[in-house]
């Protein structure tokens, strides 16, 4: 379970860091299409940047992984509902519900519950 309880919290992380710096413009796309201001956009990326590298330190000091998994399985359900607010098809939930899930997943084993 460590190992893939490891292996999710790289997933995350990289996938995350990878969206919001190389395909930012579809990020902007998006926000748009959900009705969210520049400020929450750029709110929004900065934390996820920030909390994917605090999954990547989470490698190496433990105690903060927890947290960071919690706090990217909150952005990524905020991103569930926001699919749904825009009536997206379910094709477009998938990326941010499989995050979720693996988020969760992560802090589940970090404190101890699996």
């Amino acid at each position: 379970m460590e190992h893939l309880s490891l292996l999710f919290q790289l997933i995350v992380s990289i996938s995350v860091l990878f969206v919001w710096i190389f395909r930012y413009d579809n990020i902007i796309i998006e926000f748009k299409h959900y009705g969210y201001s520049d400020l929450i956009r750029n709110f929004v990326g900065a934390s996820k940047i920030s909390i994917s590298a605090l999954l990547i330190m989470g490698i190496w000091y433990n105690e903060i992984t927890s947290y960071a998994a919690l706090a990217m399985a909150f952005f990524m359900l905020c991103a569930q509902l926001s699919h749904i607010k825009v009536k997206n098809p379910f094709m477009k939930f998938i990326p941010s519900l499989v995050f979720l899930l693996m988020s969760l997943f992560i802090a589940s084993y970090n404190c101890g519950l699996i």
